[in-house]
């Protein structure tokens, strides 16, 4: 008896959150934070909005997890086996991300709703903190300063290339990314980052 019937890799129920997800990264690029609603993610997922309901509860929920999904699959943690090798991939991961539409609607939209409400300036403070979780590893890893603070070394990492593309209107280069990473690295070599 073949039992492969009853095995469904991801099955229909990761289907449709992949879909919901991906359809809600589209209408942020489409329409923007302000401009989407549920049920136009759900129009474009091809599911009925009580389904998003029912998995996320609200608008803002749907649009962190999206975000978070996101960044998972575009910046990950890089570990090349060298501190210098690693911040300059990390660099190019986040300029990588904010020269796409999806990462400049994804920022926008975390800008535009953190402004707009509490949840999601909630949601938005648990995002970064998530995120600088998952990439503070590459401080972590032994070849810088003991008491290196890993928050601060990866903000200043990332902070010129969203000042780029926030305040100067235009998408971050890999020169920016290289800059960037040059700068923190001998910033934390010099001690900069170390707590006192």
């Amino acid at each position: 008896m073949n039992d492969t019937g009853s095995v469904r890799p991801g099955g229909r129920t990761a289907r449709t959150r992949a879909a919901v997800l991906d359809a809600t990264l589209a209408e942020l690029v489409y329409r923007g934070y302000e401009g989407m609603s549920v049920e136009s993610v759900a129009g474009r997922a091809g599911v009925h909005k009580t389904t998003i309901y029912r998995r996320w509860g609200s608008k803002e929920r749907l649009v962190a997890e999206a975000l978070e999904a996101a960044a998972e699959s575009r910046i990950g943690a890089p570990d090349t086996g060298d501190v210098e090798g690693d911040l300059r991939a990390l660099a190019r991961a986040i300029q990588a991300t904010l020269s796409g539409r999806e990462g400049v609607a994804a920022v926008h939209a975390l800008v535009s709703g953190a402004r707009a409400s509490p949840e999601v300036r909630r949601i938005a403070r648990r995002f970064w903190a998530t995120r600088m979780d998952h990439v503070g590893a590459i401080v972590e890893r032994g070849q810088l300063r003991r008491g290196t603070r890993t928050a601060e070394e990866i903000e200043h990492l990332a902070a010129p290339l969203y000042y780029q593309l926030l305040v100067r209107g235009e998408p971050p280069t890999e020169a920016d990314a290289d800059l960037a990473a040059a700068v923190v690295l001998a910033a934390a070599r010099a001690g900069v980052f170390t707590a006192d």
